[in-house]
């Protein structure tokens, strides 16, 4: 008998409900019935986005001041699995995820729910994933799968490519010279092999060694460069956005955090990075080991 499963996210550009389409074919192939919710935001964000319009998000982001949500409705009261779609704003869960997560009808299903997250992000996710496990603990809803697909090209180069589809609205190559921004198609393709994975333990509901196979697949895997800079930054964001948020006037303080934010990935990180591969990152495997361990993981 067919599982009743639920899929809920928020995306913009649509390459989130790609990714959601891609991974739950296998599932809705072997007969269940999967209900497919795309939340949309009571005032939407630009798409494009403008300069402005992209940094003033950030306050409010980076402190989980949820926004209002159109309305939408649940069919069930009740599902096997919800598979979570999310996507991280300044290595935050985005507003329109969080605004998802503190909607009374979604903490009901999640409640002693199986709940799968998958999210298509630039690089960096883990910040995001760590605020959405303590969401869903809060929510009493069983975490049994965690799914992060990213570019994989240089974080310098995959920073350009973004700001070029965000600004310009188009998932090209700028100047046919740059890679294609976001989650490369085979990967988006590939998604299929996990859900076809979730199936087998979805038909069983015995979730139990679900995640050691999704890492086995690749399915999720945390790249050392990238979560020392995410360990650095995020904490960083927060006290600017503490500040931000403080102020009346706004804009000039925007102004500033942009422009640290492009000091502090093309000058500072290389050179943080370099200090640590040299003097620290050698002395520390143990604890780079259990903290991939750790974000890789659903506890």
């Amino acid at each position: 008998m067919g599982k009743k499963i639920l899929v809920i996210y928020y995306t913009q550009s649509g390459q989130l409900e790609d990714i959601l389409n891609k991974f739950t074919a296998p599932l809705e192939e072997a007969g269940n019935l999967v209900e497919k919710v795309r939340v949309h935001v009571a005032k939407d964000y630009p798409f494009p986005w403008t300069g402005n319009a992209f940094f003033a998000v950030m306050p409010d982001c980076v402190l989980s001041v949820p926004t209002e949500l159109k309305p939408f409705q649940l069919k069930e009261n009740k599902y096997d699995l919800v598979i979570l779609g999310y996507q991280a704003w300044f290595l935050s869960p985005s507003i329109p995820v969080n605004s998802i997560l503190n909607d009374p009808s979604v903490k009901a299903v999640l409640k002693d729910t199986a709940v799968i997250t998958i999210t298509g992000a630039r690089n960096m996710w883990i910040s995001a994933m760590e605020r959405i496990k303590k969401i869903l603990k809060r929510s009493e809803a069983k975490l049994v799968g965690s799914i992060a697909l990213f570019d994989k090209h240089h974080n310098l180069v995959s920073f350009i490519t973004i700001f070029y589809w965000m600004f310009k609205g188009e998932k090209g190559r700028w100047l046919n010279l740059f890679p294609k921004p976001g989650v490369s198609d085979a990967d988006i393709e590939n998604t299929k092999i996990y859900g076809a994975t979730v199936q087998k333990y979805l038909q069983s509901q015995n979730w139990e060694g679900l995640q050691d196979e999704l890492k086995a697949q690749k399915a999720i895997e945390v790249k050392y460069n990238l979560m020392f800079i995410e360990s650095k930054a995020s904490k960083i964001f927060a006290i600017w956005a503490n500040i931000i948020a403080k102020k009346k006037k706004k804009t000039a303080w925007l102004v500033a955090f942009k422009y640290y934010l492009l000091i502090a990935l093309f000058i500072a990180a290389p050179i943080i990075l370099t200090v640590d591969f040299i003097f620290f990152k050698p002395f520390l495997s143990g604890r780079i080991k259990k903290q991939k361990e750790q974000y890789s993981g659903i506890n």
